[in-house]
């Protein structure tokens, strides 16, 4: 058999072939794990429904149509309604999914996905619980804003993470916006209503369209 001759020509065919194998090879792979991906997300995100509603108690939960509001996604159930909501942490964005009762008590909350410093994400899934040196459950966003005690509040931040702490506090704040109807801005917590800039401890609508 004739060997092949070098030359750029050849070269750039066979980096092609490479390239073409791999991509499909990718493609077929992603096509593969897409489905699974998608149920293991289904389930995550309904476990962690029941985890901010029932405060992980167990019991089970009538669950609507989730409802598109702003750039939030709400979950009204017969027990409550959780919020989901992203902010910008200190690594990236940070995914939060709240619980709310019917006057806007805090049930609870988890951490859905993070980028953050390893460790500061576990940190901050745990921190902000009942019991926790920053618990905010059983707390209501509308009658006071969330904020850390540098920032004038009362909530003790996560250890050497001011700004992990103020964003996840921020985007609670937020999602209770979206509860209430209003726009906001995870970023910096400030919300948006009938046209004017307030306060995220503004109020608005009490019922979910």
């Amino acid at each position: 058999m004739k060997k092949l001759e070098s030359s750029l020509l050849n070269m750039v065919l066979v980096l092609t072939a490479i390239s073409l194998i791999a991509g499909g090879t990718l493609a077929y792979i992603n096509k593969v794990t897409q489905g699974p991906i998608a149920e293991i997300n289904a389930k995550n995100l309904q476990d962690g429904i029941k985890k901010v509603i029932l405060g992980g108690q167990p019991g089970d939960l009538k669950v609507e149509e989730p409802v598109e509001s702003n750039g939030y996604t709400l979950y009204k159930t017969d027990k409550g309604t959780a919020v989901k909501a992203v902010t910008n942490g200190f690594g990236g964005p940070l995914e939060v999914l709240v619980g709310f009762n019917e006057v806007g008590d805090i049930l609870g909350y988890t951490i859905l996905a993070t980028v953050e410093t390893p460790g500061l994400g576990v940190k901050a899934d745990t921190w902000f619980q009942k019991g926790g040196k920053g618990d905010i459950i059983g707390r209501n966003p509308g009658e006071k804003e969330l904020a850390v005690s540098k920032d004038g509040g009362d909530i003790d931040a996560i250890t050497a993470s001011t700004i992990t702490s103020r964003a996840f506090l921020n985007a609670v704040n937020a999602a209770y916006q979206a509860l209430k109807g209003n726009t906001s801005d995870a970023a910096s917590g400030a919300s948006v209503q009938a046209g004017r800039v307030e306060s995220a401890t503004g109020t608005g609508s009490d019922s979910i369209h």
